[in-house]
């Protein structure tokens, strides 16, 4: 049953709104239940009594100082763990290591969520000390951990321990009762991957890698960070929640930047985005009052001094007024979005471009000056300010950014366009062609023709290995956030079989690789697959701190909705609508998702030169429909000839097409 949040006469999807019941909710990765419970025994050293009690509602002794067993949970979890004390000493004691990697598999440390260091200084262990209880045990709250898939249980004293009924209360999600209550669904088969149901767990995957960024409010990273041994998830995280941070392990906290890939696989998937508001309404509420210059991060971290992240706030906002059409909301934070608009323009120079001077980003190496990336950045918040300015009836300001953003748009091409290269290069004073600003460049249409898109998405290739795009501007790093920008660049030049070729090396990898969690997404990892970045800000950073849950790594979930399956709004909640589906070497696909309207579906199919598509859309909302294929076709029974990519008008209801000739 739907449940629905009202805000002023704005309806928000708390939980509910399904999507429809289908063979793709197998792919589903969300537990069934809020307590979960180890699916197996991965490893065990010393002396361990009937281990397998542990996961067939028996128990098991672990018996003598050192010994351990490491548990299996299947999947991504995170929250509180509990277990029952069956038999204790006076002296009896164990300790809990976690790991989202069976790679940091250990019974002295848990992989590292608090301090990255050449040192590789890890979490540690969890206490519990004697005298342990008879009976039932929960972690201490501050404790919680926030992601992890296997769990280690340790004798720490030479007197045996038995225990029974380890189990994990999930804490993500806190607002939803059945984490699988999805309100969109994504299904095709991929004839060129290994395993043909790849796209439809991907979809599911950076679906519920965003499920477990979702978190309560009073669950962040405690800064200062507490040092090894040792974690705290107890510090607030923003004005509100539940609220959207970057990680389910580290960072826990509110980034914009990620939110830019996040957020779109939220709405695709569970159309949950009361998290998303209060982390923008966090963001808004730490400008500065002075310069209008946005944070980095949201608490505790708070960091300051990011042009483009402070960028990715503004654009966030649109996204999240396009999905929900939340116009209370927008009017509570316009004065500081405008005034965060004005910070950004006030950087504009002489040049007719952006000085970046707010040097903090994604990781990158030589993002300040004349940078291509902050300039790309600023032209989407200026196009994007504009139609946000005309929703709230301010045509001046409309006007003035529509403007803005044509200017940018001439120097941005006479300044960085690198025509030898067929590509856009880093700044001004470099030959450096990197993967973010050449991905946004296309995504956000600062191509002037279809030759320059098809030549940055050809160029882009030149960066990749077997296992995806090395970052120019990072080197020897293979970055999903950016990688997800240029997935949607190549869809957006109409490169399909190219984009296809990315989800398969990077995604593939990341889903199926033995290193990982393979239910959610890596944050990044280095050019040869391991688990490190090599260099960022003056230090290493240690395998085990890397991310396995990284909204950010999320892209492909919107991008097979949005190109594959052809699916977009195009004004806030669906009021008006596109479906142009990019067929990418399948046969078929279907899905939808849901917003304050309704449902919106599509299931297209295309079999021995035959196409069809069958859509289902809100009464009231408008849309265009641009075929992937010429001919013929029955629309609604009525023939006529359409042209590749001409767009048909329709009006809201249940359509069929068909390809007849």
């Amino acid at each position: 049953m739907a449940t629905w949040l009202f805000v002023g006469l704005t309806v928000l999807r708390v939980v509910g709104a399904s999507a429809p019941a289908g063979p793709w909710d197998t792919f589903n990765y969300a537990p069934k239940s809020r307590t979960v419970f180890p699916s197996a025994v991965k490893q065990t050293a010393g002396t361990v009594h009937n281990v397998n009690g542990l996961v067939s509602k028996g128990s098991a002794t672990i018996a003598g100082n050192g010994s351990w067993v490491a548990l299996d949970f299947g999947i991504e979890v995170g929250g509180l763990v509990s277990l029952n004390f069956e038999k204790v000493t006076k002296l009896s004691s164990i300790g809990l290591s976690f790991t989202e990697s069976p790679v940091f598999i250990s019974p002295v440390t848990s992989d590292d969520s608090t301090y990255p260091s050449a040192n590789q200084s890890y979490d540690g262990v969890e206490q519990v000390l004697a005298p342990l209880p008879t009976g039932f045990w929960t972690q201490p709250a501050a404790r919680l951990r926030g992601g992890f898939r296997y769990l280690t249980i340790i004798s720490t004293s030479d007197d045996p321990v038995t225990i029974s009924n380890v189990s994990c209360a999930i804490s993500f999600a806190p607002h939803f009762s059945d984490l699988r209550d999805y309100s969109g669904y994504f299904y095709a088969s991929d004839p060129a991957f290994h395993d043909k149901n790849f796209l439809t767990k991907l979809w599911y995957a950076g679906a519920y890698t965003v499920q477990t960024n979702t978190v309560p409010l009073d669950t962040g990273r405690q800064i200062p960070m507490v040092r090894s041994p040792g974690w705290a998830n107890n510090a607030t995280l923003g004005v509100a929640g539940p609220i959207i941070v970057d990680g389910a392990k580290r960072d826990r906290a509110v980034w914009p930047g990620d939110m830019g890939i996040a957020v779109p696989t939220q709405f695709v998937s569970t159309n949950d985005l009361i998290p998303t508001r209060n982390a923008l309404s966090t963001m808004f509420a730490a400008i500065n009052p002075r310069t209008g210059a946005l944070p980095e991060s949201g608490p505790p971290l708070s960091q300051l001094d990011s042009d483009t992240y402070h960028a990715w706030t503004l654009i966030g906002t649109h996204n999240y007024y396009l999905y929900s059409g939340d116009s209370d909301w927008l009017q509570t934070v316009w004065a500081n979005y405008t005034k965060a608009v004005g910070f950004l323009e006030g950087k504009v120079g002489p040049s007719g471009l952006m000085n970046v001077t707010g040097l903090r980003d994604w990781a990158r190496l030589g993002g300040g000056g004349i940078n291509a990336e902050g300039n790309a950045l600023l032209y989407r918040v200026l196009v994007t300010a504009a139609d946000l300015a005309s929703h709230v009836n301010d045509s001046t300001l409309a006007s003035a950014w529509a403007k803005n953003a044509t200017k940018l748009k001439g120097r941005f091409n006479e300044v960085f366009w690198l025509p030898r290269a067929g590509m856009y290069r880093d700044n001004d004073t470099t030959t450096l062609c990197p993967q973010d600003a050449n991905s946004m460049a296309v995504l956000y249409n600062l191509t002037t023709s279809q030759e320059h898109a098809a030549s940055v998405s050809e160029g882009l290739t030149k960066n990749w290995n077997a296992l995806g795009p090395v970052a120019p501007e990072l080197p020897d790093t293979i970055s999903p956030f950016i990688s997800g920008l240029e997935l949607q660049a190549h869809f957006e030049s109409g490169n399909d079989e190219r984009a296809m070729d990315l989800l398969r090396r990077e995604w593939g990898y990341m889903l199926y690789t033995n290193i990982s969690v393979q239910s959610t997404l890596l944050e990044g990892f280095t050019a040869n697959g391991s688990l490190s970045y090599r260099s960022y800000r003056g230090y290493n950073y240690d395998p085990a701190y890397t991310s396995h849950a990284h909204g950010w790594s999320s892209g492909p979930t919107s991008a097979l909705t949005y190109y594959v399956l052809g699916l977009t709004v195009t004004s806030p909640q669906g009021r008006t609508w596109q479906v142009a589906p990019h067929l990418s070497g399948l046969s078929a696909a279907e899905g939808g998702f849901t917003t304050p309207l309704g449902w919106f579906g599509v299931k297209w199919t295309t079999e021995k030169r035959t196409f069809s598509v069958t859509i289902d859309v809100p009464e009231g909302t408008s849309g265009v429909v641009k075929l992937p294929v010429s001919g013929k076709v029955t629309i609604n029974g009525d023939v006529r000839a359409v042209g590749k990519g001409e767009g048909v008008q329709l009006v809201g209801g249940k359509h069929s097409i068909v390809m007849v000739e």
